[in-house]
């Protein structure tokens, strides 16, 4: 019988899993891709995906692992076993710092900088500076997520095959 623990542990490590595949992406692909491009087209395409990532769809998996993985930990603090309240604590730990705020300190005032970089008015040269300040500490900050959510997924997944008792079942 699915219980409203096991529910939000799912939903915490579908967020996670999201999260962590989405990080992944962008370091084996969307980063090197973007990489061949010139300094004016590399500003303007990263411009564009970072207004484009900022929607519905991105929010409910970037704000879901943060608030169900503390919610999963807690509902297993005394209902389900120490262990896995170990490991969703740690995972939470992990996603919040390793995530959450490299993105909120780290990853969003680059993107911010870039947006209100006044490139049309530039010379080459401010656009390579430009491009030489935002991509390599960028791209670092991605790769700190990269590995923030993947250790947070492991967590998480192997919360989910610990051994314990599942409470508080659903209704039906």
């Amino acid at each position: 019988m699915m219980t409203v623990t096991m529910l939000i542990l799912v939903l915490a490590a579908t967020c996670t899993a999201l999260m962590a595949g989405l990080f992944y992406a962008y370091s084996c692909s969307v980063t090197p891709g973007l990489s061949t491009l010139p300094d004016a087209g590399y500003i303007e395409a990263m411009r564009s995906i970072n207004r484009a990532i900022q929607n519905p769809l991105f929010f409910t998996g970037f704000f879901g692992a943060l608030i169900l993985l503390p919610v999963s930990a807690y509902l297993s603090y005394s209902s389900v076993s120490p262990l896995r309240c170990w490991l969703l604590s740690s995972a939470a730990i992990i996603y919040i710092s390793g995530v959450f705020i490299v993105t909120a300190v780290g990853n969003v005032p680059l993107n911010n900088a870039l947006e209100k970089f006044n490139s049309f008015n530039a010379t080459k040269e401010d656009v390579a500076a430009q491009r030489t300040v935002f991509e390599a500490r960028w791209n670092n900050l991605n790769l700190v997520r990269t590995a923030a959510s993947t250790i947070s997924l492991i967590l998480v997944i192997v919360a989910c095959i610990t051994p314990g008792k599942n409470t508080l079942a659903l209704p039906g």
